[in-house]
């Protein structure tokens, strides 16, 4: 069972949805790369498919597994509504099953010729909604004097 609000779960089935994972170099630089393959498999964790054995994205998910390193997904979709989820990599898949399930689809996605070196299983730790409207009222909750200069300057004219 997921632990992933519904709203996360439609946002991560939407075919629609921009999904992207956030690693980090051993220097500490970001890398993203956009997954439109990400789902959610039954028992909660997060799965998507990995074409090339030596992509930076590769390199960086064995090196957060090794390390036990978080990596971040993010999903947005087109009004907006956007998730960030904090994660663990759990298991790295090159054959079997779901390895399986992936291959075919991305198959059928890009062709006989295309390549998928592994499916990268994570473990979702952390969900949070950086939808624009949802952080602003956050925000100024949290900050209620906190104003850009442009904001503190404009007044309301009483007529």
């Amino acid at each position: 069972m997921s632990k992933l609000p519904k709203e996360v779960l439609d946002l991560i089935s939407d075919s629609e949805s921009i999904k992207v994972v956030s690693t980090a170099d051993e220097d500490g630089n970001p890398h993203i790369a956009f997954k439109d393959s990400l789902t959610v498999l039954d028992d909660g964790n997060l799965a998507f498919g990995e074409e090339f054995e030596g992509s930076q994205t590769n390199v960086n998910l064995v090196r957060s597994i090794w390390f036990n390193k978080n990596v971040e997904l993010t999903v947005r979709d087109k009004h907006g509504t956007t998730f960030r989820i904090i994660g663990k990599p759990y298991r790295y898949a090159h054959a079997g099953p779901l390895f399986k399930k992936f291959y075919l689809a991305e198959r059928e996605k890009r062709g006989p010729d295309s390549e998928l070196a592994g499916v990268w299983i994570i473990t979702p730790e952390e969900v949070r909604n950086e939808t624009y409207e949802i952080r602003k009222k956050e925000e100024d909750e949290r900050h209620p004097f906190f104003r850009h200069f442009d904001r503190s300057s404009v007044r309301k004219i009483k007529r």
